[in-house]
């Protein structure tokens, strides 16, 4: 049984090579520390996340680098509506051996990987979008009524364009729950563009090394579980998500007046792991009520939904997430 100056001594190590894992990713994926952040956060927690944002900001780019760092083998699917599931599955072909003997030999589909890039997954029916369900929350496929395993870790990042809807099918809530973040890719600013321009447009680019392997990610994701969470840091979490439930007696008045449907207990869970993995990418050894604020937009943004009238008025979800953030955070400071 490991002491808690172990276990001090390991979230301390983790945060160092995490340190290392982020530079490396910086050479190749210039700037957006919080995209950064938010993407390492969903692989340290064994989670999925939803990445949205416009053509040409460097997602692939980002997925691709991370495959590398944290020593993971990756795939790429470009969704489109024409997409079938087993053709990111796999199927069963019908094999004749030489003595004429016959059987079914399944070929694994490109899921079976261990970081997934879904490229413009909302471009896909959702007949082919639900193939990834049962990948993503139980981490195996069934095909032709045989379970196959996935290798651990398995983590899927989905990108989404955010203002072409043509042609494209929403992802229904369920699928969406199982992103454990969303996270918003913007246009970087002045001086990160123009470090873009001037490593991208040389002789040679920036490449970025390995840091992490397989098994020190699943070792670091049991670690993370094992921080410490205070009695305030639950409480905030408790606060937050109940006061965006607009059927809540909790609920906040910004939510009852504008949400149709709020977050599950999946998005507590969610905010209960990735409130460690910022404390830990931040070098602290447990988190605090101010992680609960600050996360509280990648976690529940895509697990809520305005109603009508509120979008007619031109109502603003990340803004009445932030409100009600910062509500239930100050109380629980107060306390």
């Amino acid at each position: 049984m490991s002491t808690d100056r172990d276990l001090v001594a390991e979230i301390e190590a983790l945060g160092e090579t995490l340190a290392e894992a982020r530079e490396s990713i910086n050479r190749r994926f210039i700037g957006q520390r919080n995209v950064v952040d938010l993407t390492l956060t969903a692989m340290l927690c064994g989670g999925h996340g939803l990445l949205i944002g416009l053509p040409g900001l460097g997602k692939t780019r980002l997925v691709d680098t991370l495959s590398t760092v944290m020593g993971l083998r990756g795939n790429r699917i470009q969704f489109t509506p024409d997409l079938m599931p087993a053709d990111i599955l796999g199927s069963e072909v019908l094999d004749v051996a030489e003595d004429g003997k016959r059987a079914f030999r399944f070929i694994e589909g490109p899921i079976f990987c261990q970081l997934l890039m879904a490229d413009e997954i909302n471009r896909a029916s959702p007949r082919t979008q639900a193939a990834l369900l049962q990948a993503m929350q139980e981490q195996e496929v069934t095909v032709a009524g045989t379970h196959h395993a996935l290798e651990a870790p398995f983590h899927v990042l989905a990108t989404q364009n955010p203002i072409e809807q043509e042609g494209t099918y929403p992802l229904p809530e369920a699928q969406l729950d199982r992103f454990l973040v969303q996270i918003d890719v913007e246009y970087p600013d002045r001086d990160t563009e123009r470090d873009i321009l001037i490593a991208t447009t040389g002789e040679g680019e920036a490449t970025s090394r390995e840091v992490f392997t397989a098994a020190e990610l699943i070792a670091a994701q049991r670690l993370l579980r094992r921080m410490p969470v205070g009695e305030s840091v639950v409480e905030a979490i408790l606060d937050l998500v109940r006061a965006c439930r607009p059927e809540e007696a909790e609920a906040h008045e910004a939510v009852r007046d504008a949400v149709s449907w709020g977050p599950g207990p999946r998005a507590a869970q969610a905010l209960m792991l990735t409130v460690r993995a910022r404390a830990l990418l931040e070098g602290r050894l447990a988190p605090s009520v101010e992680d609960v604020a600050a996360m509280a937009r990648p976690v529940l943004s895509h697990r809520m939904a305005l109603g009508f009238a509120a979008r007619a008025r031109g109502e603003n979800l990340s803004a009445i997430i932030a409100r009600v953030a910062a509500e239930a955070t100050r109380m629980e400071i107060a306390a």
